[in-house]
Order: structure tokens, then sequence, then C-alpha cells
């Protein structure tokens, strides 16, 4: 090859070309030889991946320095950073006007845009939010301190905030601190005057740090849902947590466990780290949502002609009163109110007046006055329009009908055809063929019931029926209800009673027998409504199981305060049977196989509901507990067990698989490169 090229070039006969050209054309052909060789050894599979998480070099002003007022701080790094989530950083004391924070080439700054306050310690945590730019290499837990006094206050508490109603983590929500003056009392209403003093926010497990604490002082310590962001306890709808108790910061000399990682599933080594150990770590705050919202009045809709509803953000313990403009609501409804009266579906009982398109009320109800106070009020006029009116229905109905008769028409066809044929032999002409045939008016449409159960039960629960519409009437007559003996149905005793509080659905009792069949049924119209429309005809086939495909729970919680209220729980959480104890147990029975959980709460005020707390009148949201495991129930099982509610600590009981709020994801140094080393010399063993 090199051969052929210099005779081209000496046939040109060019001195500069052998004297330049030449050299240049060499190193070229050496050069396509050289990768070509490089190509048959093996392909590059690039450099090592960066698993060193970012350094700071410097920041303005110092880490922990004092007697410094600063508006900008400013972090810089060894290489280009980012900044996870700017809302996650915490400043603390808190600030009013929120401060900027950004994150640019290697630098982060905070712009602090509230004066500061005078010999305070200002703690900036920006928590894991800090890593690499390229490979996400978090740069650590990071707090950054300074002080405007003359000392720096470097102590901290920790603990976690529950859902008080159901032990989940609460994430985001706000924890804080008051001082409290041993020298006199402290005053609760701090927490509705004064913003906190010291903060923090909950991670994904519901944990919270609070530092820069001073080791001599004393403190109360809150969570508050803060939906204002003025850092105190304003609106009624905010979550909020507190304990009577107070308490001061400590701390000792301690090791943590450090695993060195190999890869992502093997490690090299366990190295024991001495750190500072600060307490209390293990403050529990239980949050909760107080009754006697501010209450006003939301909305009003009417979907259905018939029927228009309220809707009220807060309950109340009396309806709305309601006055008819253009009609007389004397006795004019049937009223469905929720347990709360916070929504109330008003049933028109006249035809004249429901099928107007719109109607026009004034009412009077309770509503949250500017001072926080339950005052009467009398609304303006309210327009009830229809979103289905009177034309729309008119057109339907026709559409249905002129559908009705196509049908019918197609059914009878053969008997329109012959009687055509008889009347043209006759020498009569048909001009319209509906006349040849009778057509009956549409059939009646009848109310459609929802069922809970459809082909079986369990002997202790029982079937409720769900209408559309009220109920005027019932007739026992038309109701069958049958329980199979040998291959005879004979009629059996029932009990059909209205659900309180729900004025649409009833409840059909009986005594149900493991391993029986019974058959309910209706005949049409056993069921009439306020609106005279009466209920299709229905047989249904249910089946109880026999004994030994249930399980049974027999739980010992004699420890426990009697008035607990146990209940049982599927894999959602969800109740599935309650029991009260009798003599420190409770019993579970017909329990179909399958994992289940168990937890229970104090009814202490006796009214059978779990109830929450008030922090006015200091007091906390009825207690709740978990059983710290599940239960695999079976077949013809029969289960004791004990649980003693107190044993283990509130914060560690719920089980993970039911915890619905799941731990943040830890940030974590990729350690690729060693997988990489082993890929690579895998290759090599092998010759490519």
């Amino acid at each position: 090859m090199l051969a052929f090229f210099y005779k081209a070039l000496m046939m040109k006969g060019k001195k500069i070309f052998s004297l330049f050209i030449l050299p240049i054309t060499l190193t070229l052909v050496v050069c396509v030889t050289l990768l070509y060789s490089c190509a048959r050894l093996g392909t590059p599979d690039g450099g090592l991946y960066d698993e060193t998480p970012p350094k700071i070099l410097r920041t303005s002003p110092r880490n922990g320095d004092m007697n410094v007022t600063p508006k900008k701080i400013v972090l810089e790094f060894d290489e280009i950073v980012k900044l996870e989530n700017s809302q996650s950083v915490v400043v603390s004391p808190p600030q009013i006007e929120q401060p900027t924070v950004e994150a640019y080439g290697r630098k982060v700054t905070v712009e602090l845009v509230d004066s500061l306050k005078p010999n305070m310690t200002y703690t900036i945590d920006f928590g894991n939010s800090i890593s690499d730019n390229n490979e996400g290499n978090p740069f650590g837990d990071y707090a950054f301190t300074f002080s405007t006094g003359e000392k720096i206050d470097t102590f901290q508490v920790s603990g976690y905030v529950l859902d008080a109603s159901n032990l989940e983590p609460i994430k985001d929500i706000l924890v804080g601190l008051y001082t409290v003056d041993l020298d006199s009392v402290f005053d609760d209403s701090i927490f509705y005057k004064k913003p906190f003093e010291r903060i923090s926010h909950t991670d994904g497990s519901g944990h919270f740090v609070i530092k820069g604490l001073d080791k001599a002082a004393t403190y109360k310590i809150f969570a508050l849902k803060d939906q204002d962001q003025d850092y105190k306890f304003s609106q009624k709808t905010e979550m909020i947590a507190f304990t009577p108790q107070t308490f001061s910061s400590s701390c000792k000399l301690d090791i943590r466990p450090d695993t060195v990682w190999h890869d992502s599933i093997h490690y090299d080594s366990i190295n024991f780290i001495p750190y500072t150990h600060f307490y209390p770590d293990d403050i529990a705050l239980l949050a909760f949502t107080e009754d006697g919202q501010n209450r006003q009045f939301l909305k009003q809709e009417r979907l259905d002609p018939k029927k228009f509803s309220l809707f009220f953000t807060a309950p109340h313990d009396s309806l709305p009163i309601i006055r008819g403009i253009d009609f007389d609501a004397t006795d004019a409804f049937v009223i469905d109110a929720s347990e709360g009266k916070d929504s109330i579906d008003y049933w028109i009982k006249d035809s004249v007046v429901y099928n107007r398109d719109t109607l026009h009320i004034q009412f009077d109800y309770y509503m949250t006055d500017s001072m926080g106070n339950l005052t009467l009020t009398t609304s303006d006029t309210i327009k009830l329009l229809s979103k289905l009116t009177r034309a729309k229905i008119l057109k339907d109905l026709e559409q249905k009908r002129e559908e009705w008769v196509k049908e019918y028409k197609k059914e009878h066809r053969e008997e329109i055809r012959e009687k055509k044929r008889e009347l043209k032999d006759q020498g009569i002409k048909v001009k319209d063929e509906d006349s040849l045939i009778y057509i009956p008016p549409m059939p009646e449409e009848c109310m459609e019931m929802k069922f809970s159960v459809s082909t079986s039960i369990d002997p202790d629960k029982n079937i409720d029926i769900t209408f559309p519409e009220p109920i005027d009437s019932i007739d026992y007559a038309k109701i069958h209800f049958k329980t199979k003996q040998d291959t005879v149905f004979l009629p059996t005793r029932f009990l059909l009673k209205k659900c309180d509080g729900e004025l649409l659905k009833y409840r059909f009792f009986a005594e149900w027998q493991p391993d029986s069949t019974y058959e309910l049924s209706a005949d049409t119209g056993a069921f009439v409504s306020i609106y005279g429309t009466r209920s299709t005809s229905f047989k249904r086939s249910i089946k109880v199981k026999s004994l030994d495909s249930y399980s049974t729970l027999n739980l010992n919680m004699k420890s426990a305060d009697p008035s607990a209220i146990v209940q049982l729980l599927d894999a959602s959480d969800k109740v599935i049977k309650t029991a009260k104890l009798e003599n420190g147990m409770a019993y579970f029975y017909f329990i179909n196989p399958g994992t289940y959980y168990v937890r229970a709460f104090y009814d202490t005020n006796g009214n059978g509901k779990w109830d929450t707390g008030n922090y006015a009148t200091g007091t906390q949201a009825e207690k709740m507990f978990y059983m710290p495991k599940e239960l695999p129930l079976k077949a013809a099982w029969s289960i004791d067990e004990n649980w003693n509610p107190s044993a283990k600590d509130i914060t560690k009981q719920k089980p993970s698989k039911i915890t619905k709020q799941k731990p943040d994801k830890e940030k974590t140094i990729k350690s690729r490169n060693a997988e990489k080393l082993a890929e690579r010399a895998k290759r090599q063993r092998n010759g490519k």
C-alpha cells in the first residue's frame, strides 16, 4: 500500500511533495493501521464512573461563624452540583418571607429576606438535597450554621409524627419548638399567637430532627400542617399535634455501624463510626384535625329534577330552614342528610314543583362568622337549575318511544305483512302500516335495586338493599324468603328495616345457618317509591358456607383498657370486623381465610367511634394501637393470640405492609465501578 502511494506521488515530480506531503501521508497510514489493530483487540467501554460525592471547598460566611448577619450564604463545591428540592431546605428560626435557595455551577446560594434576630443561632438544613450533577452522588445530610451572637447552639432533638387515627407517618408536616420559662406558667395561647422559635419538617417516615438548640433551655414541642405558612395554629383545618411534656436536649458519645459496599449486593466491611448522640431522639407526636371546622355554605346541586342537594364545609346539629320563593316549601321534601348534616339531599314530593326547570329558595343555616362563632344567617336567594331540563326529559322519552315502536314492529313484521296482503287482495291500499297492528304502551320502567351481596353471605352478616328513590310503601306479601331443606324450599322468617341515618338503604335480617342455601325473591311492585315507581322483580340464590370454611380469632387483651374497641383489618387497612372487649377478650368469628391485621382504640367517651382531640381543652385524640404483625388465618383454624397494645413503641407498631406512606428512597453513592471492572476483566479473560 505504501509503495503504491509513493509511486503515484513521485510521478508528479514535485519536490515539495516529497518534503512535506509524504511524511503526513505516511503518518495517516500508520494511524489507520493502529486503529484497525485496536478494533480487532476489543471495543473500549469508556472510563470509570464518578463515585466521589461533592466536597465543600469554602463557604461565605464560614460554617459556625459568630457575630455575623449575612443576607446571602454561599457554598462552593469542587464540582458542579444540583439541588434536588429547594422546598426541602429548612431555615430555623423560620423565615416568614421565604428565602431564595438556588444551585448554579459549583455553588449553592441562600438569600435571606427577613431581618435576622440578635443573639440567635441560625441553621440552614439542606438534608440530602445536594448531589453532584452527573452521577447524583449525594453530598450527605448537611446543615449550615451561624450565629448573630457570641455563641453557637449545637444541640438537637428528634422523633416522629404519626396520624393519630391510623398511625400513618405524616410527611412534610412542620414540627416546631417554643422555649419554656421555668419560672412562670407556660402560655398555651402562644401556639395561636407566635411563630415557632425553631422548626423542622418530617420525611417520608414521619421522622424529624430539630437542630440548633440551646443545651441549657427547656422546650415544648408541636406539629402543624401549616396551610397559610405563618408558623402558628391559625386555622381549625390545620392538622396539629401537641404534648404536655417539656424537655431539654442532652448528648453522649456513641458508635454507629457504617457498611462499606463492594457492589450493589456484596459488602466489603462494616466500620464503626463514633458520633455524638443527641437526646431525646424518640419524641412521638400524634397529629389530628379538630372537629368544629369553620362552617360555610359550599355549593348546591340539582342533577336530578326531583332532587337538589346542599353542601357545607363542616357538620352541624341542625338542618337549614328552607323557604320557597316561587313554591310552597312547607312539607315539600323528603330529606336525606348525612350524619353531620354537612351534605343534605332534598327529594321534592310535588310533581308540579319538580317539573320546573328552575326553582328559587332562601335558607337559614349556621355559619362561622369573622370571630369564629357559629351564627344563624339568612342567605341570598339561590337559583336551583336542573341539569336535566323538562324539554330534554320529554325528548328522551319520545326517542325511547320511537325505538320501542320500531322494535315492536320488527318483532311483528310477519303479522303486518299478512294483514297487508289480505287488504291488497280486497283492493284496499294501505297508507299507514301502524294502523294494521295495535302497538301497546311502552313497558313500565321499574326501579333497579343494589344488593350488598351476590351469591354468598357469612353467618354474621346481613343484606343491604339500596334504592334509587325514597320508598313510600312496602308490600311484604310480595317478598319471599325460603331456606332449602333437602330438595324443597320452605318459607323462613326475616326482618326488613330501614338503616339508621340512610334514607335509601334497607337491611334484610335473617338467621343465616352455616352450610345452608336460601332463596330471596320479590314480585314486581314489592317496593313503591314516593313517585309511584315500582320495584322490578328479582330472585337470588344465597349460599352460606360450612363452618370449616372459616377461621376464628380469639384475642387476649387483658392488659388493655376495658373501653378498647378492636378492629380486624384486611391488607388494605380496611376494617372487616369489629369487636368490643369482653372480660379482656375480643372474639372474631366467621373469618374468611387470608392475611389480616389488628388495631384497637380506647373508646374513652363510650360513643362507639374514634374521636379526635382539641387543643383548647388539652384533649388528645383517642389512643390508637396496631398489633405489630400480620395474622395468616386459614380455613378451620381457631387462633389464640395475646396482645398488649402498649408493649411496643407507638412509632414501631404499624406493620409496613399496610403502611401507605412509605419511607423516602435512600440516596446512596452508586457503586457501579466494581461491576464494570469485573465485566472488563471477564472480557480480557475471554480474549475480547
